[in-house]
Order: structure tokens, then C-alpha cells, then sequence
């Protein structure tokens, strides 16, 4: 007989992360409030890890432990892509009120999605030190590349 229990976990994992990014990213964009998607995914998530505690099978058990654990950073996540838009790591949606507010402010916030582009081989913009180097400081220990240069 085969043991299908690690494919329905393993499916359940890679589904869950799936809608999880893609799902945060489009709730934190579309709702002027992430209180309350983030309360129903929080709701969500704890009834189904008390549903595997007493689910009649290991199989379904695991299933629904990795979803529930799933909405439950899901929620958490909600509102750290709060400070992703208004440090301009994530796009704002001008249609959102309070992404509007964040790109009246001035702030770091844009409309831009880094995400959506063709990888060039280089930075999309430089970071807080010039040309990747940084201050003597924080250099840490230097190591010598182990590629060649011939």
C-alpha cells in the first residue's frame, strides 16, 4: 500500500506558502485595514491546529497543522507588508487610501514593483554605502575571492 501522507503535506506546504504570498501581498494592497484579515486568518489558523489535535488520521492531521501554522504567519506577515510599502520594498496601490497617504506623505513609499522586471545583473538601486563598499567599520574580516581571474 502507499503511503500518500508525506504527498498531501508536502502539497499542503508548497500550496500554503504559495496563496501566502501571493495573499498577503494582494489583502495589504487591497484593504484599507489588515486588522480584520488578519484577525480571520489568526481565527482560521488556531481552529485548524485544534482540529488536528482530534483529526481521525495523520494524514489529515498534518494537513491541516501546516495550513493552520500557514494562516497563522500569513496574518503576522500582513502586517510587516505594511512596512514593506512604506519603505518602498513593496509597491503601494494609489487606489488604497492608505497607500495614497503613505505616497502623499513623501515618503519612501512607490508604485513601483521590483519584483516586476527582467533581471539586468546589477543592483535596481544602490544601497546605504557607495558602489557595495562598506565603511571601515563594518568591513568585518576580509577574505580573498576563491574565483579566478584569468
Amino acid at each position: 500500500m502507499f503511503q500518500l501522507a508525506g504527498l498531501w503535506m508536502a502539497a499542503a506546504t508548497f500550496l500554503g506558502i504559495w496563496w501566502g504570498h501571493v495573499g498577503v501581498r494582494w489583502l495589504e494592497a487591497h484593504r484599507v485595514r489588515v486588522g480584520p484579515p488578519a484577525a480571520v486568518l489568526s481565527i482560521l489558523g488556531i481552529a485548524l491546529n485544534l482540529y488536528a489535535l482530534v483529526a481521525p488520521n495523520l494524514t489529515l492531521a498534518g494537513v491541516s497543522s501546516i495550513v493552520g501554522i500557514t494562516l497563522l504567519w500569513d496574518a503576522f506577515e500582513l502586517f510587516r507588508q505594511v512596512k514593506r510599502v512604506r519603505a518602498g520594498h513593496a509597491p503601494a496601490n494609489p487606489a488604497n487610501p492608505r497607500h495614497a497617504a503613505y505616497l502623499a506623505a513623501g515618503g519612501r513609499a512607490t508604485t513601483v514593483d521590483l519584483l516586476d522586471r527582467e533581471p539586468s545583473g546589477s543592483p535596481v538601486h544602490q544601497g546605504p554605502y557607495e558602489g557595495h563598499t562598506r565603511p571601515a567599520s563594518h568591513a568585518g574580516p576580509q577574505r580573498q575571492s576563491a574565483a579566478s581571474t584569468d
